[in-house]
């Protein structure tokens, strides 16, 4: 059995990650009708962070702790993509020292505030879905 069939979750962690840290990245360039674009990029990421709930609880069968744990995971490397890319393109643009060493800051700060309540909701979600669902076979 090769790495990728023996830990199906990780494979989803890395593309939901990525995905949301270029969505997060793509959605912020136009210019125009920017609050429209914010609202667009936070409901593509509720739809792949509501999926990524349903994969752990019913393909993978993760025990809802764990699916939770691989939610978060995959958030915090979404932001931890957006922290990067913001360092980045802070050498572009010209900000203030001070400006620069608060951004460096965000490469461990966004991944922490955004893993805990992502962690939290979907423990949550997964433990009434495990409920349900067992709920379904006692009957």
């Amino acid at each position: 059995m090769n790495e990728g069939s023996r830990q199906p979750w990780a494979r989803a962690v890395a593309s939901l990650g990525i995905a949301y840290a270029l969505v997060g990245i793509v959605f912020a360039v136009p210019a125009t009708h920017v609050q429209a674009w914010r609202l667009a990029a936070w409901a593509v990421c509720a739809i792949g962070y509501a999926a990524h709930i349903g994969y752990e609880r019913f393909r993978v069968k993760s025990s809802p702790r764990l699916g939770a744990l691989h939610v978060a995971l995959a958030v915090a490397l979404g932001a931890f993509g957006l922290a990067v890319a913001a360092n980045i393109h802070s050498l572009s643009s010209g900000p203030s020292t001070q400006h620069r060493q608060l951004l460096f800051l965000s490469l461990g700060i966004w991944p922490v505030i955004t893993a805990l309540p992502a962690f939290l909701v979907a423990l949550g979600i997964s433990a009434v879905l495990a409920r349900a669902s067992s709920g379904e076979h006692a009957s």
